[in-house]
């Protein structure tokens, strides 16, 4: 008998045990959790527009491609191309991806450059140009990073919320040695 409720009490500890280890898990995780997100910005909301709204975001880019010529494959190629919001609302740049590992974007805007995004590193929400505003959207291409010779074009590519234009795409050419 007194064996019984050895056993007994030894199990009702246990189970106990068992319980507050998990519930201190528990409570570990959700802590790590909320410290891990509550340092990343807040994202807005993307602002949808209609073509026939006048009153809108309206994204220009004067030029999109550039042909770097012949290069080494131990080179490192960077173009920057201009995008300026002729509209009255603020266009929104977001979703930056390459269409190569060895291919990525960036936008420079004002004080702010965000960091690199491209095929495995896409990003969410980047910034918002100001109407009238230009930013800049810089490519880099390290041909090193995934050697193909011969010639070879690369692109990044950016969402807008201007409905004209909702996805830019940026490309680069050249002939690797």
């Amino acid at each position: 008998m007194r064996l019984l409720k050895l056993i007994g009490t030894s199990l009702n500890m246990n189970v106990r045990t068992i319980v507050i280890f998990f519930a201190v898990m528990l409570a570990i995780v959700v802590g790590l959790s909320f410290l891990v997100t509550s340092k990343q910005p807040i994202q807005p909301q993307a602002a949808n527009y209609s073509s026939q709204n006048s009153d809108r975001p309206r994204v220009e880019t004067s030029d999109n491609f550039s042909d770097a010529g012949e290069i080494k494959v131990s080179d490192v190629i960077i173009r920057d191309f201009p995008i300026k919001n002729t509209g009255n609302k603020p266009v929104q740049l977001l979703n930056i991806n390459s269409s190569c590992g060895c291919t990525s974007g960036k936008i420079i805007y004002k004080d702010f450059q965000s960091k690199e995004f491209g095929m495995h590193v896409q990003s969410g929400f980047v910034t918002e140009i100001a109407p009238g505003d230009i930013a800049t959207m810089r490519l880099t291409y390290r041909p090193a990073t995934m050697p193909v010779y011969g010639l070879v074009e690369r692109s990044v590519y950016l969402s807008t919320n201007d409905p004209d234009n909702p996805k830019l795409t940026f490309s680069l050419k050249a002939i690797v040695r």
